[in-house]
């Protein structure tokens, strides 16, 4: 297929949206409208307006997340406005439903707004049985995150942030299998200190990373610095880079052990990783094009990823999000916690068994029957142990 007929089939799949509504019973008789609708609605409807706990089982709050966008931040799009953000949020919904069964709903929202975004939130939960936050820019989506996190008592997730943080820490994890290092011995570079910078960066510091350093476009962001900075980057001032290192890549990146790029393309040198400590491992994750090509870390890199599914290694959020709400859902989480996170990434980790792990395949495929089995059952045990879980 040529470029020409590839476009043209994209439009053709888009036409009237990619997903739909359908009836899980038959309306063909009386007595089906009659127990489906009117009268017979009205049973249903009473019992839980006698114990609301019932929309679990009564409604399609048990298997239904919303996933909430202002499409400020899409893809490597950028601030395209709702509208051009519905595809995404379509296909987001396609993601949820084939790789976990379940159903998800795009609401794209004419607001950029963060206590209007909230609030809208808090108007939709009771429809829902989780929300997925998607696309919606640093800073604010932190604080949306946050607030919600603490009023709503169904589980949300900014999946930028929190998938992604996931999805690196299990490639990670099989990673230092090959090169032989432990998370407390690692320097980690992290290129890009936004959405998913700052959530990778909590992780992996919970992983048991101390030596942590963030670059932006303005150089490392260390303490004592005032330009371009937000409440977050002043967090990760104060909890990274122990050693108050400053200046650039060039001098962030000597001695490191991973760079961890969520940035923008090219902007990673090859001869930055002669700089590295042995067996440098490159996770260059922009998209489309990523911080460094694989074909230029060729022969200097011990281990290479991207996010992109043309290369070995993809480090792809629907590995986490699809499982870990479908294990969140099973037992009524009422928050997706650090041990519910923790659990997916090692599910996702131990999903490449022992005779697959290599360079090449330090993630399993997004295909992968092991994942789709392991990640919910991980999670729901880890809401269960941590007390969030509402049913077993």
């Amino acid at each position: 297929m040529n470029e020409a007929e590839f476009d043209k089939k994209i439009f053709e799949i888009h036409q009237a949206g990619k997903i739909t509504v359908t009836n899980k019973i038959p309306l063909e008789t009386r007595d089906d409208l009659s127990m489906a609708y009117t009268p017979g609605v009205g049973k249903p409807c009473m019992a839980i307006n006698a114990d609301v706990s019932r929309a679990y089982e009564l409604t399609i709050k048990s298997n239904t997340v919303a996933i909430v966008s202002d499409g400020t931040a899409v893809l490597g799009l950028g601030d395209i406005g709702p509208e051009a953000a519905m595809p995404v949020m379509e296909g987001k919904a396609m993601l949820f439903k084939s790789f976990g069964d379940v159903d998800a709903f795009p609401i794209c929202l004419d607001t950029k707004d963060p206590q209007a975004i909230i609030d809208t939130c808090k108007y939709i939960a009771p429809t829902f049985g989780g929300i997925n936050l998607e696309d919606i820019s640093a800073p604010r989506c932190f604080e949306i995150e946050d607030t919600l996190k603490k009023e709503l008592d169904i589980p949300v997730f900014h999946d930028d942030q929190h998938g992604t943080a996931v999805v690196v820490l299990a490639a990670l994890i099989n990673a230092l299998k090959i090169i032989d290092k432990k998370m407390e011995d690692l320097k980690v570079v992290v290129l890009g200190v936004g959405a998913a910078g700052v959530a990778c960066s909590k992780m992996l510091m919970a992983s048991g990373v101390t030596q942590i350093i963030g670059c932006d476009r303005k150089g490392i962001i260390h303490e004592g610095r005032a330009e371009n900075m937000n409440y977050m980057k002043d967090w990760f001032a104060e909890n990274t880079n122990p050693d108050v290192i400053q200046g650039g890549m060039e001098d962030a990146i000597k001695g490191a052990d991973l760079f961890l790029g969520l940035s923008g393309p090219g902007l990673f040198k090859r001869e930055w990783i002669e700089l590295m400590d042995r067996d440098p491992v490159l996770f260059a994750m922009a998209n489309p094009v990523p911080e460094i090509m694989p074909e230029e870390a060729a022969g200097k890199a011990r281990i290479m990823a991207t996010g992109r599914s043309d290369f070995p290694n993809q480090i792809n959020n629907v590995l986490c999000f699809p499982g870990l709400f479908r294990g969140a859902l099973n037992v009524r989480a009422s928050d997706i916690n650090e041990e519910m996170k923790m659990a997916a990434a090692r599910a996702i980790a131990e999903s490449v068994s022992d005779e697959e792990l290599c360079e090449d395949c330090i993630v399993p495929s997004v295909f992968s029957e092991t994942v789709k089995e392991r990640v919910p059952k991980y999670v729901a045990e880890a809401a269960i142990s941590s007390g969030v879980a509402r049913s077993s």
